[in-house]
Parts: structure tokens; sequence; C-alpha cells
């Protein structure tokens, strides 16, 4: 009897691939020779199933155990998570690093040049898409929600209502998305062709630390510029709730603004300021770190594309989330 169990559990090694004792004991065991017997008739043939890795489970486990595979499901995406969060920081951190280093040595990290010509794309060209899409959200806000607020004579809270959540959720938010869907698109796209046809390894090979000279000034431009086109997002909502407020509420210009400084506090601009800064570097980073991890040629870089667009706008939806959450319970007044 132990030879044949010894047998058993050597052919099963063989076939299977198996190292974990787990796997060898439920091969042995008389659970799965009973499913082995309902299946071909016979406990003489082991394993009537192709080679699994070691990582897989059998397909009659699978099914015996569903709690066992959903487990094992949620383990490994719950992993593969921790290290992509732990991978951004971690590049974060590193570009960081090569920028401090290289101040210390008295030397710039990047050229101006690269900064201002970043800057310009993502800044500067990006008012008028930030500015027309804010324009109408805010006409749409001011209409829907003035309709509503007059019906109990409340007209005069739509200034407030307007500024408020655009200065501290929308403003932010929408630019977000939108530099997302525009610069870190392109960031990676650019970012991946240069990793794919190997101008990256040029840049190393020359003594040229890419993080510093490719990513910090991508970075940084989104990083200081997030707030300045979420000032231009508020604005133009603000301005367009104030023509429908005129045109439909009868709430003339001076009187809109005196509400909307009533209604507005300090507190409201420095979120709307402090999300602005923390989504310009998540944004950049995500870009910056799906273009240099690109693989697989042309494909892979559409493929890193896309994924940095709709991993960008989650983590700007799901920060923002979070951000409201944390500031609700410690700070609620």
């Amino acid at each position: 009897m132990a030879s044949d169990a010894a047998l058993k559990s050597t052919m099963a090694k063989k076939q299977f691939g198996v190292r974990d004792n787990f796997t060898a004991r439920w091969i042995k065991s008389p659970a799965y020779l009973s499913i082995l017997k309902s299946k071909t008739g016979s406990q003489k043939q082991l394993c009537p199933f192709p080679r699994h890795e070691v990582r897989q489970l059998p397909l009659d486990m699978a099914n015996a155990h569903p709690p066992v595979v959903i487990a094992q499901g949620i383990g490994q995406i719950t992993r593969s998570f921790l290290r992509e969060v732990g991978s951004v920081f971690w590049f974060i951190a590193q570009t960081f690093e090569e920028m401090f280093e290289r101040i210390q040595q008295g030397r710039v990290p990047f050229r101006a040049a690269s900064f201002f010509r970043h800057t310009a794309r993502a800044g500067v060209d990006s008012v008028p898409l930030v500015g027309l899409v804010s324009f109408f959200l805010g006409l749409t806000m001011a209409l829907l929600t003035g309709y509503q607020l007059q019906r109990f004579g409340t007209e005069r809270l739509i200034p407030g209502l307007v500024a408020i959540t655009f200065t501290r959720e929308l403003g932010p938010l929408i630019t977000g998305i939108m530099l997302a869907a525009r610069i870190g698109a392109a960031f990676t796209a650019e970012l991946g062709t240069m990793q794919v046809s190997e101008e990256v390894e040029a840049i190393e090979a020359m003594g040229i630390g890419p993080l510093r000279f490719l990513v910090a000034p991508r970075m940084l431009a989104l990083f200081l510029l997030m707030p300045c086109l979420s000032t231009v997002s508020n604005i133009a909502a603000i301005g367009a709730s104030s023509l429908i407020s005129k045109a439909y509420f009868s709430i003339a210009f001076p009187y809109f603004l005196d509400l909307v400084k009533d209604a507005l506090l300090i507190r409201d601009i420095i979120t709307g300021i402090l999300k602005s800064f923390l989504f310009g570097l998540l944004i950049g980073a995500i870009a910056c770190y799906r273009g240099l991890t690109v693989k697989g040629g042309a494909a892979g870089v559409g493929t890193s594309t896309t994924s940095s667009v709709v991993t960008a706008i989650t983590v700007v939806i799901g920060f923002d989330t979070l951000y409201n959450i944390v500031y609700t319970v410690f700070f609620p007044t």
C-alpha cells in the first residue's frame, strides 16, 4: 500500500508539475479518486486532465470547491493591484531622488526648454478645452438646479451652489479627467515609442538618468499646471452660471458676485488647490510609468496608452472620493 501511494504521488507530480504538498495530498485523497471514478469509470488513470501550472488548481477541485477558487482569484487581483500601487509610488520616489541628487551636485535636473515645452503643451493648449467643457457644465448645472430651487423660492442659492461645487469638487475632477485623456495618453505614447525603439536604453548608455531627464519635466509640468487649469474651470463654470441666473432667474451680476463671496470659504479654495496638485502628480506619474514599462512592440504601445488613460481616470476619481471621506470625517465643519 505504501509503495502504491508513493507511486501515485510521483506520477501526480510528473503530470501536474506540482511542488506543493497540498495539491499532492488532494490528488491522493479518496475524494479525488471518487471524482475520478465518476468521470472515467476507473481509478487506474490517475490524471485525465492536461498539464497545469503550479499556481493553477485542478479543474475538478475548482468545481468541487468554488469558494477556494473565488478566494484565490480575489487574492491574485489584490496582489496585482498592490504591486502596481507600490511600483507607481516607487517610480515617483525614484524620480524625485534623481532630481535632488542632481540638484545637490549643483546641476539642473533637466533642460528648461523641455520643461517649458511640456508646460505649454499641457497647460496653454488645454485652456480652451477645459474652459469650454466647464462652461457648458456650469450652464447645465445652474439651469437644472435653478428650476428645482425655484419651486421653493430659493433660487438665490444657485451662485453659492455652483461656486462651491466647482471649486471643491468638479473643477479639479473634470480637469483631471480631461488631462488624463489628453495629456496622459500623449505622454504614454511618446515614452512607450521611445522604449520600444530603444531610445531609453541609449539615454541610459550615455550616463543620463531617464527618470530625471524624461519623466521629471513631464510630471512637474502637470503637477504645477493642474491648479491653474482648475482655476480656469472654476471661472468658466461660475461665469456660465451667472448668465443663466441673469437670463432665467433675474439675478443681477453684482448680486450674483455677492452671493458667491458669501457662500465660498477659504477652505473650499484650499481643498480644490490641494486636490489639483495631487491629481496632477498622479496623472503624470501613471502616464510616464506606463510609457516606460511598455512591452510587445507597437501593439504594446497602444495597450499601454489605453491602460494609462483608464488607470489615471480611475485613480483620480478614487482619490477624490477618499479625500472627501477623510476631509468630512476629520474636518466636518
